[in-house]
């Protein structure tokens, strides 16, 4: 399981699983490689199993967090006779990547989980948003992985030290890479980072060039490449699921389908870490309690009229506070429901016994 990212810490895991007799003799540890409609793909020691939940683990399941995602460790038996196996069990998660879903619906989907470095791609070329890298950034920050950003197509790009500077304008130490996958320019970088079985994640929109990053990492054809359209440099989809990828040279790639649309999901602690400018400026106000309206001393005010602060940044910030706390009072309710329905379920089950 080395070459799937196992190491010390899930060792540990396994073991307290062990020692609480949790385990039977017949369950191994498996990671989960794909996910498609509640079946998924588990690599084992003893081979990959087309597994699916246990009648517990479904029991106890509430919300999407309570079901496997991509780059879960799980304990899986094996059904005999069979290259199938049924999940029991999902070890405690180290990171977790997600976003709102898509549309109005306020749930929760889960991105990728258990990364060590989140690789945030963008491409040189009219697809460069740096609002929506700010939200990639937020997001990344809250799931307990180091985000590093990774800047595409050099090869196509006269000036990249141009939106380089961009990010490091909203990017404050944070890793930024440029690459060319045509080149190979960056490669070995990235490759580097990926020693001692670390586990990453490639997020980023359509057509910034994932899956030709995949295939010059692993140094071969492991994901289909489609082009981008000329008219608006607008990506295609390419990767359409989640899947989970062993690189030759040590180490595992997540990678994730093309996001158009990408809303946060309760990260208001990571806001701090990715406005810290705007977080510095707000301490030196000079009431507490300022709103950065028009109240006097707002340092905020006075950095957006000499130009330290740009408004298109001070916006975004305004924006994203305000999708976080609409979230939070969401899902507060929500939350709330859940509980309601998880003891009557258990009152219900104690019933019958």
């Amino acid at each position: 399981m080395m070459k799937y990212g196992w190491n010390d810490h899930q060792q540990e895991q396994w073991l307290e699983l062990q020692h609480d007799g949790t385990l039977t003799d017949s369950m191994v540890a498996g990671r989960v490689t794909l996910e498609h409609k509640h079946m998924y793909r588990v690599v084992t020691e003893e081979g990959e199993w087309l597994s699916v939940c246990s009648g517990a683990l479904l029991h106890r399941a509430y919300d999407r967090q309570d079901y496997p995602a991509v780059g879960d460790w799980v304990t899986v038996e094996r059904m005999p006779g069979e290259e199938r196996g049924i999940i029991h069990a999902i070890l405690p998660r180290t990171s977790v990547f997600s976003r709102k879903t898509a549309g109005t619906t306020v749930t929760e989907q889960l991105i990728a989980v258990n990364v060590d470095i989140v690789f945030l791609v963008t491409s040189l070329n009219d697809d460069f948003n740096i609002r929506r890298l700010e939200r990639y950034l937020v997001a990344a920050y809250d799931s307990g992985a180091v985000p590093v950003i990774v800047l595409t197509k050099s090869d196509l790009c006269d000036t990249p030290e141009l939106y380089v500077d961009q990010v490091q304008s909203i990017a404050f130490g944070t890793d930024i890479l440029t690459v060319s996958s045509k080149t190979g320019e960056g490669i070995d970088e990235i490759v580097s980072l990926l020693q001692d079985g670390k586990t990453a994640a490639l997020l980023g929109s359509s057509g910034v060039g994932k899956s030709s990053l995949v295939n010059a990492i692993c140094g071969g054809t492991t994901m289909t490449v489609q082009t981008i359209r000329e008219d608006d440099a607008k990506g295609r989809h390419t990767t359409t699921h989640r899947e989970l990828i062993a690189l030759p040279a040590g180490g595992v790639l997540i990678d994730t389908p093309g996001m158009r649309e990408f809303q946060l999901w309760n990260d208001q602690e990571s806001m701090d870490g990715s406005f810290a400018d705007i977080d510095a400026l707000s301490a030196s106000c000079k009431f507490n309690d300022c709103r950065h309206h028009a109240e006097p001393g707002c340092a905020i005010q006075e950095a957006l009229a000499d130009g330290a602060l740009e408004e298109d940044r001070f916006a975004s910030y305004l924006k994203l506070q305000r999708e976080i706390a609409f979230l939070e009072r969401k899902t507060n309710v929500q939350a709330q429901a859940a509980e309601r329905k998880k003891w009557k379920a258990q009152t219900k089950s104690g019933r019958k016994a």
